[in-house]
């Protein structure tokens, strides 16, 4: 019997959503479920202990970042990645393939897996070499660019080639490579190589990139097999991933193909306009088989959430709310605040009334963390600031899906998304 296995405990009437519960060698994750980031091995400015705290219950780290810095191999001798970061609970990382994107097609022109949907928006015709700079912000580091030096990527039949950002050495990624990196890095959870397009790519292009991440996950599926049989180590799923941009007959071409491969779950790859994400992501999962889990890869708004829910999602990760939190905005049960406003200056309430994340709750003998001290941590600089924010948003996304998988439990999602949005959009 593997040691994975996912089963769905309820589902939403009329629609694709389903509370369910996954196990995996280091524990159960009990799903719609939020996979917090951390990157390097580290989620940014938290401790484990404080990840844990908030109600994390997996977290994602990125397979090209561990690979340049410091190695697969290091993390591997390590014992691999929850001995290294020591981190106890379930894991995964992602294939590496979003960097083919974020440094090639869509390098220097402040591309995303997701358009906003402006019309005005050109449709690009893909070149699969492309040199540009962008202003640095924590996105670049995160998807491997740098300030000083113009990155380079070059997208061929077989992999990636690409300089690293730290030092402008050459490497190339296959699929073979990609699934080798993962299983010396150990996550519980992995994926297959892919290529991920710009929203704006043509139907043509879109077509193309397709197919190739479905020859690419054929690779990726029969190395990890072939892995597994000489190492003996059978404690890795693999995830195949689901492409074809905005388009729905390559969104259902994918789905169909990707679904009939010998995958443990499915990602849904990004590249598609922001206000079509709901259909993009229904098309699919009417399609993939309803007993594997289905992670949407790179969602982390509450309003995509829900929608990603009731589409039939299971699992989530986004950047954004720590990213958010270290630039000084904060998610509240009433919206966004930007900890910077003038207001917040003297505000001695909490980030968000009724929270009971540390920074917002009480604690014995003392009080909470007000909007005043966060926000003068924020102006003076001190990194406290970040993990107070982190804390805060964190624990705000993650309990978040918690709630919707109750109100799945309970038979009232419709309801509780109605309440929630409707004080969220204030």
């Amino acid at each position: 019997m593997s040691v994975f296995q996912f089963s769905i405990e309820k589902k939403i009437s009329g629609a694709l959503g389903r509370a369910g519960v996954l196990e995996t060698p280091h524990g159960s994750i009990e799903t719609p479920a939020f996979v917090v980031v951390g990157t390097k091995a580290s989620v940014k400015s938290l401790s484990p202990e404080q990840v844990k705290d908030l109600g994390a219950q997996v977290v994602l780290a990125n397979t090209y970042h561990l690979y340049v810095e410091p190695g697969d191999k290091t993390v591997s001798d390590a014992g691999g990645l929850h001995k290294f970061m020591n981190w106890n609970g379930p894991t995964m990382t992602d294939s590496g393939g979003f960097q083919a994107f974020s440094l090639g097609t869509d390098f220097g022109k402040k591309g995303g897996k997701i358009s906003k949907g402006d019309a005005k928006e050109p449709e690009m015709k893909h070149s699969s070499i492309l040199q540009n700079t962008r202003m640095f912000n924590d996105e670049t580091e995160e998807n491997g660019g740098s300030q000083e030096e113009p990155a380079l990527a070059k997208i061929t039949e077989d992999g990636v080639a690409f300089k690293s950002y730290k030092d402008g050495s050459k490497h190339f990624f296959t699929p073979e490579r990609s699934i080798e990196i993962q299983h010396n890095i150990g996550a519980d959870m992995i994926f297959a190589f892919d290529e991920c397009t710009s929203p704006h790519a043509s139907h043509d292009y879109q077509r193309e990139a397709m197919e190739r991440t479905h020859r690419w996950a054929s690779r990726s599926l029969a190395e990890h097999k072939r892995a597994r049989r000489t190492t003996q180590n059978g404690k890795q799923a693999l995830f195949g991933i689901v492409q074809g941009g905005r388009f729905e007959d390559l969104r259902k071409e994918s789905a169909t193909v990707i679904g009939a491969m010998d995958f443990d779950g499915f990602g849904i790859g990004g590249s598609f306009d922001k206000e079509d994400m709901y259909t993009t992501v229904r098309w699919v999962n009417e399609l993939l088989p309803e007993e594997k889990p289905r992670h949407l890869l790179g969602i982390g708004e509450p309003v995509d959430l829900f929608g990603g829910i009731e589409n039939g999602c299971d699992l989530f990760d986004c950047v954004a709310p720590t990213r958010m939190a270290r630039n000084g905005t904060l998610h509240t049960k009433n919206g966004r605040i930007n900890i910077f406003n003038a207001p917040f200056r003297n505000d001695l309430g909490p980030i968000d009334e009724g929270c009971e994340c540390y920074t917002c709750s009480p604690r014995q003998g003392g009080a909470s963390y007000t909007r005043a001290y966060v926000a003068h941590l924020f102006r003076s600089k001190e990194m406290f600031a970040a993990t107070l924010a982190s804390i805060h948003n964190l624990y705000f996304i993650v309990n978040l899906v918690k709630n919707i998988r109750q109100s799945i439990l309970d038979g009232r999602f419709a309801e509780f998304k109605q309440e929630f949005l409707a004080g969220y959009r204030k």
